[in-house]
């Protein structure tokens, strides 16, 4: 008989607990290096685009683990309560992760390999969405807006090749996921238990994180008009103009929300879902940088820089957290234990 299976390391015991929810690193920090390019921030957009795109191979090889047919553990507890609830959010992160990595090497110059990105964003899309929904319960956590972010995340990305490669059929094909990724919104929202506003760990922000994106996604559509291409006519270019102004107003108001409650409900701070509220400042500063640039609103330059300081220095003692929990987790020649005594 085959002996009993290697127990694994430390470190992939952590990686293995963490990997699902932890996903949002790769996706905030692509979202940072996109909003530092909008302030004029090359080397720093640079920066984090190569920090991102390390974290995106790596979440990248655990998704593809997961989904490999010689991972015959995971899918005999594909039915289990609650795994569901980590890798459906998890993969759909990967799809907006996917998106935001291409808009980071757009603006970078490299378009063939944003190109590239866009296709394997769309080819994990409807794999994604596919994925059975959460759990039965009725009201979800902030995880549930995982849909409209992917979808989002394809129509920034498609909006910005469009813009680039001077190419009309993808700017109208992202207006279609633009529009449908506020319908997922909607649907999110019913399902979002509005306690988490004030018990929520930081995932609760993606009811504004989600709202940032839409916000993005109409300003890239705005931007990718020109008198070469045309998009847009007087009343389909106003629309997207009134849409876009009130989905930036809505998620600064939410930020509003859900600051106060941080503030009036104090919870702790150190949790790996903290990364959604991270992005969720982010993509506010993004947003905000890129409806300055469209709409050409000067004063919103200003607001949108001092949210990306806030979300960069947010960020810094998010990672500086994830450091330090992942060295006192890991204890040469075993894992601590998290058992109660």
């Amino acid at each position: 008989m085959p002996g009993p299976s290697p127990s694994p390391s430390p470190s992939t015991d952590w990686w293995a607990q963490r990997a699902p929810s932890a996903s949002a690193a790769v996706l905030t920090t692509g979202t940072l290096s996109v909003g530092l390019d909008l302030a004029g921030y090359g080397v720093l957009s640079r920066i984090a685009l190569g920090l991102a795109c390390a974290a995106w191979l790596m979440f990248a090889a655990d998704f593809t683990l997961r989904l490999l047919p010689a991972g015959t553990r995971w899918r005999a507890q594909a039915g289990v309560p609650g795994l569901v609830d980590t890798v459906a959010p998890a993969a759909l992160t990967t799809v907006a992760a996917t998106a935001v990595l291409g808009t980071g090497f757009s603006a970078a110059g490299s378009q063939a390999l944003a190109a590239a990105l866009l296709v394997l964003a769309v080819l994990l899309w409807p794999v994604s969405l596919a994925l059975p929904a959460q759990g039965g319960e009725r009201r979800r956590p902030g995880t549930v807006f995982a849909r409209c972010m992917a979808t989002q995340g394809l129509a920034v990305l498609g909006a910005t090749l469009a813009a680039a490669e001077s190419a009309a059929w993808l700017a109208h094909a992202a207006l279609v996921l633009f529009w449908l990724g506020l319908v997922l919104y909607v649907l999110a929202l019913a399902r979002f238990d509005v306690r988490q506003v004030a018990e929520g760990r930081g995932d609760q922000w993606l009811v504004a994180g989600a709202l940032a994106l839409s916000a993005l996604a109409g300003a890239r559509l705005i931007s990718s008009d020109s008198a070469h291409l045309y998009l847009w006519n007087v009343d389909d270019r106003g629309v997207l103009r009134h849409v876009t102004v009130v989905l930036l107003v809505v998620t600064l108001v939410c930020c509003a929300v859900l600051l106060a409650a941080e503030f009036l409900r104090p919870r702790p701070r150190t949790d790996i879902r903290r990364w959604a509220t991270v992005f969720t400042w982010a993509k506010a500063a993004t947003a905000a940088l890129a409806v300055a640039a469209a709409l050409d609103v000067s004063w919103l330059d200003g607001l949108g820089e001092v949210l990306l300081w806030v979300s960069v220095a947010a960020w810094l003692g998010v990672a500086a957290w994830a450091v330090a929990s992942a060295r006192a987790y890991v204890v040469p020649g075993r894992v601590r234990s998290r058992a109660r005594r």
